[in-house]
This record gives C-alpha cells, sequence and structure tokens, in this order.
C-alpha cells in the first residue's frame, strides 16, 4: 500500500553535495552520502534554515526507504528497519549530520543498476529527504531573512536520490510558512506588551516623581 503523507506534517529539503558510488567484497555495489547537514545554514528564499546538532536524538527512524526523487509508488531500492545491521540502507548520526550508505541489487534491479550508474558517473549528485518536525525557533524574524532552527525532527520517513537537488523557494509548503507566521505573531505580540509594560512603568515614575516634586513644595511652604 501506498504510504500517505500528511502536507502539513511533512518537510523536504534537497541538497547537493558529494554523493559517492563504491563497490567492495562485503557489501557489493553502494552509495554513500550525507543527506541530513547539522549547523549548515541555507537559503530558502524568504527565510534561511538551519538543522541543529542535536535534532536527530529523539527522531523515529524505525522504517526508512531508499526511493529516487521521492517516487512512493517505485519500489524502493533499499529499506532500513531499525536500522540493523541486515537492513539495505544504514544510518549512522556523526557529528556533521546523518550518513548513510545504500547497498544496490545492482544485478538483479535494473533501477538500482540505473541509479548507480548515474552516481558513479557523477550525473546524480544530490539527496533529499522527507521529514516531520517538532521543534523549531525562529531567529531576526523582524528582518528580511528569518532564521529558522530545526531543534527537533519527529520522523524521517523516506531518502531520496534526486535528480535536482537545488532547493526551489516555491515548494515551501504551507506549514512551515504557518509557524513563521505564528512565530512573528507571537513576537509583535511580545513587543506590544513589553511596551505597554515600559509605558506603565514610565507614567509610574512620572507619577512619584510628580508627587515627590509636590511633597517637596509643601515642605518648604510649611519652613
Amino acid at each position: 500500500m501506498k504510504p500517505v503523507f500528511k502536507d502539513n506534517d511533512t518537510e523536504l529539503r534537497s541538497y547537493d553535495f558529494e554523493l559517492r558510488a563504491q563497490e567492495d567484497d562485503e557489501h557489493g555495489s553502494f552509495i554513500e552520502g550525507v543527506p541530513i547537514v547539522f549547523n549548515r545554514t541555507t537559503d530558502l528564499g524568504w527565510y534561511r534554515e538551519t538543522i541543529d546538532r542535536n535534532a536527530l536524538i529523539n527522531t523515529d527512524l524505525k522504517d526508512v526507504r531508499f526511493l529516487v526523487n521521492h517516487n512512493t509508488d517505485m519500489t524502493p531500492l533499499a529499506r532500513s528497519r531499525n536500522n540493523n545491521k541486515n537492513s539495505t540502507m544504514q544510518m549512522e548520526v556523526k557529528d556533521d549530520g546523518m550518513h548513510i550508505r545504500v547497498n544496490l541489487d545492482t544485478e538483479n534491479n535494473s533501477d538500482a543498476r540505473n541509479l548507480y550508474s548515474a552516481v558513479k558517473r557523477g550525473d546524480v549528485s544530490g539527496m533529499s529527504f522527507m521529514f516531520s518536525v517538532r521543534g523549531d525557533k525562529w531567529d531576526n524574524m523582524d528582518s528580511d531573512s528569518p532564521l529558522r532552527t530545526i531543534t527537533d525532527i519527529s520522523r524521517v520517513y523516506e531518502v531520496s536520490a534526486v535528480t535536482f537537488p537545488a532547493y526551489e523557494a516555491t515548494s515551501i509548503d504551507a506549514r512551515c510558512k504557518q509557524t513563521l507566521e505564528s512565530a512573528k505573531a507571537a513576537l509583535e505580540s511580545a513587543r506590544e506588551e513589553k511596551r505597554k509594560a515600559e509605558e506603565a512603568e514610565s507614567l509610574r515614575k512620572r507619577e512619584e516623581e510628580e508627587r515627590s516634586r509636590k511633597l517637596s513644595l509643601l515642605e518648604m511652604k510649611t519652613l
């Protein structure tokens, strides 16, 4: 059965980096790459984004597929189940991000064979992942380029080798934009509360100064 992903829950990110095709006696034909990179700021058009080093600590990685161009209609080329040693996709979180090794059945699967060849030739060099976010924070929201830091990824659904890894701003999902607008509204509310508090404090000081002035005048008159 084709998996169903709610548009308001899932997000996609694509990166262009070194995707390597290799071969050895233990794993056969395989590709390696880093689909999730920590602490690297990416310009997504109307905001910038980075993934915190600890964003994967509590992430659900129990069942992650490896696809091409996020085509959920295709048979997965590899799969990680609880990231056990028998999984055809191995994932490892390191200091710079999540590294993967995908063992491809190039002998029996023409899609795997085509992908391996394309990566080896350098025709495919990007990877993308589908995920959902449990926690994030926004900075510089009053600027033209606010910064979103993803602090907690709740689940990674699949990883894909992608033909066009450059991220298109037009594909930014509605959920993320709504999150930013909510954060902006909260910031404006906090600023308004602070402004009111400052005005109240200023009024209190003026009234206190006025009382002190009147008291001083009264004391002078009684002398």
